[in-house]
């Protein structure tokens, strides 16, 4: 038989979830073994949907050798640096201006410079993050942005501040402005587009149209003009959707590729300007929250934001 404690940062979620982050357990087995009374939750029968509470106590009654402990998760953050650029950071969330070339994950490339290993790192030279004490909990990003996208993305500290931010995302209580280039004259100065997405992930494009289909998914994206040199127009954009390359794809559509996208706009119009990636950046982030928060009650209202970005400091000068 074996005894688990649930501490702080496993409450709050589904006793099967807990146990397949701890255990090499799939869904079949747990539930099985929930019926057979093999898992019990205070000393009591419990359904997989059970949500567990800070000094909950599970008890497992199966072999040791059907316990085995999960795969750690592939981000090895033990030889990372604590480099990070921080925006803002208290006890529950940490904002980071991510440099633009830097993945936010591990992805193809397979390089452990990422950005949730440095966080991880920096919390754990803090003595904020101490894996050994931890059942089921790492410090998690809420928000992705492109390996050649800068600016800001949120990382929660502990498992109630990560549930809160990704319930307040997804119900859009967060408000993410870019700024961007786009190439050309971009007109009217101010409109909200709409049109549907839909993604290739084999080859990890988006293609745009204005027609709705049962696969696309609808997106909205709006913008407003600040500046325009005479080639190239400053772009303040704003995601009522946030799908995948969702910027960079629609004012593709409309004819205003980003300068620098080599996958949506012109590598023959990024050479000219000498742009290797596009100008976009994750520059403001506003917390707009519509119901209660928790933990995070007090970051109602905040706003934070980078330094411009070369692209925009320099383009501001020809407004």
């Amino acid at each position: 038989m074996k005894e688990i404690t649930v501490r702080k940062n496993d409450s709050g979620q589904r006793i099967d979830r807990f146990l397949s982050k701890c255990f090499s357990l799939g869904q079949g087995q747990i539930c099985k073994a929930m019926r057979k009374k093999q898992i019990k939750l205070n000393g009591k029968r419990c359904e997989p949907n059970t949500k567990l509470e800070e000094n909950d106590v599970i008890r497992i009654f199966l072999p040791d050798s059907v316990l085995q402990k999960s795969a750690p998760a592939p981000d090895d953050f033990t030889a990372a640096s604590t480099d990070i650029d921080i925006v803002y950071e208290d006890e529950n969330i940490l904002l980071v201006n991510k440099p633009s070339g830097m993945v936010v994950h591990e992805d193809e490339s397979g390089s452990a410079d990422t950005l949730i290993n440095r966080i991880k790192a920096y919390l754990h030279s803090k003595g904020e993050y101490l894996p050994e004490n931890e059942q089921s909990f790492a410090p998690a990003l809420c928000n992705r942005i492109d390996r050649n996208t800068c600016g800001i993305v949120i990382a929660a500290k502990n498992a109630e501040a990560l549930r809160i931010l990704n319930e307040k995302i997804r119900t859009r209580q967060l408000r993410k402005l870019y700024l961007c280039i786009a190439c050309g004259k971009v007109e009217p100065k101010s409109a909200t587009l709409t049109a549907y997405l839909e993604k290739n992930s084999e080859n990890n494009t988006v293609k745009i149209t204005d027609r709705k289909t049962p696969s696309n998914l609808t997106i909205r994206t709006k913008y407003t003009v600040l500046g325009y040199d005479g080639e190239n127009s400053l772009l303040e954009v704003d995601l009522l959707t946030g799908r995948t390359h969702q910027i960079r794809a629609h004012l593709a559509y409309i004819g205003h590729p980003l300068l620098g996208d080599g996958k949506y706009g012109s590598n023959k119009t990024n050479r000219r300007f000498g742009y290797k990636h596009q100008a976009l950046c994750s520059y403001k982030l506003k917390f707009l929250f519509t119901d209660e928060a928790g933990c995070l009650e007090y970051l109602n209202g905040r706003e934070f934001s980078v330094p411009l970005p070369d692209f925009a400091s320099g383009f501001s000068k020809n407004r």
